[in-house]
């Protein structure tokens, strides 16, 4: 067992507290990660007002890459002194979505058995089963996926969830292609992220909607063609005048509400796709004609993950990013302290950052 500063939310709505945790020797299975930056996204502020559940304490973090301490018995996919990035879908490659052939939809994926503790031996309850607000964390070894050891570590970790959500729900979800035309609505780090893979995808114009203009110049940064500012026009019909009045071809919702939901589903071509990747609360109610999805056709698509298959997608995406291919930088606002953690959620309430990245 080792020990790790980290920083853990004690209890609901309460400021995040810097403490020291017990982290165990990795049992069968397990791998204990060095971690060497960890974002900052809004599903751990989620975590800490007790809206994902209320197990607490949490220990925070999960868009982290780090470099593997230790194994434990049975691992051959990662080995000590490996750079990864950190994933919270380790599949299991049994369950019927694995043996059909489409594991990034795994029923039955893994982490850790083994809790990390308080020094008091309470019980720490991982962000997305993975925790990296820490100098180190334990999780299972599918977790882990190598990338490139020369990447930023602080770009790199970004892959783990946001980034990744963002870009897949384009590429893997979306399946755009070359020509298409695309609204993303909602431009936050999950919704810029889908800017970045529908221009890496090749799309022949990408239609930025959100109600903060900085936000907006955030997407063109990123490969937007176009911007639309919902507070000053109307969404759908901006959507179609700047695609000769048909609608775009492939529409993403990255906010996750039921109001930009129907400006999805009416933005969109005849016979286009429309990908949820926008996360709702559990109270959210959708009401639509079920005249017009059947009049409307196309597909109407929820992205989990980004339906990534993170040894895939991985070091693909950190390819990209080493050959100048893939802006991952533009994602980091700023580097912080783990004492920082705090202020940063602040900030991104605010939105004042794309993303603050922890540096350990």
């Amino acid at each position: 067992m080792t020990e790790a500063r980290a920083a853990v939310a004690m209890a609901k709505g309460e400021p995040v507290e810097v403490t020291t945790i017990h982290v165990p020797d990795p049992g069968p299975g397990e791998a204990v990660v060095r971690v060497q930056a960890c974002g900052v996204c809004h599903t751990d502020l989620h975590y800490r007002e007790g809206g994902i559940n209320d197990e607490f304490p949490f220990l925070l973090g999960h868009e982290a890459a780090g470099v593997v301490e230790s194994v434990g018995a049975g691992v051959e996919d990662v080995a000590e002194g490996d750079f990864v990035v950190l994933n919270w879908r380790a599949v299991c490659g049994v369950c019927r979505a694995c043996k059909r052939g489409e594991p990034w939809y795994c029923f039955d994926t893994h982490n850790a058995a083994q809790p990390m503790t308080l020094q008091d031996g309470t019980p720490l309850s991982p962000a997305l089963g993975i925790g990296a607000f820490a100098e180190r964390t334990l999780v299972h070894s599918g977790q882990c996926t190598r990338v490139d050891p020369t990447a930023r570590p602080a770009v790199a970790g970004l892959l783990g969830c946001g980034v990744m959500a963002g870009i897949g729900s384009t590429i893997n979800t979306g399946q755009i292609t070359r020509g298409d035309s695309v609204a993303v609505i909602g431009c936050g780090g999950v919704g810029t992220g889908a800017i970045a893979g529908a221009h890496l995808a090749g799309a022949a114009k990408t239609i930025a909607v959100d109600t903060d203009p900085k936000k907006l110049d955030w997407a063109v940064e990123l490969g937007a063609t176009h911007t639309i500012n919902a507070t000053e026009t109307d969404t759908v019909e901006a959507v179609r005048e700047l695609t000769g009045g048909n609608g775009a071809d492939v529409v993403i919702e990255a906010v996750g509400r039921p109001e930009t939901y129907k400006q999805a589903f009416y933005a969109r071509d005849l016979a286009g796709t429309v990908v949820l990747v926008g996360v709702p609360t559990p109270e959210m109610q959708l009401e639509l004609p079920l005249l017009d999805v059947f009049a409307r056709g196309g597909a109407l698509k929820s992205s989990w993950y980004g339906d990534c298959l993170p040894s895939r997608d991985f070091p693909m995406l950190v390819d990209l990013y080493q050959q100048g291919r893939l802006p991952l930088e533009k994602f980091v606002s700023e580097e912080i302290a783990l004492d920082e953690v705090e202020q940063a959620f602040t900030k991104m309430e605010h939105g004042e950052v794309l993303r603050s990245v922890v540096m350990l």
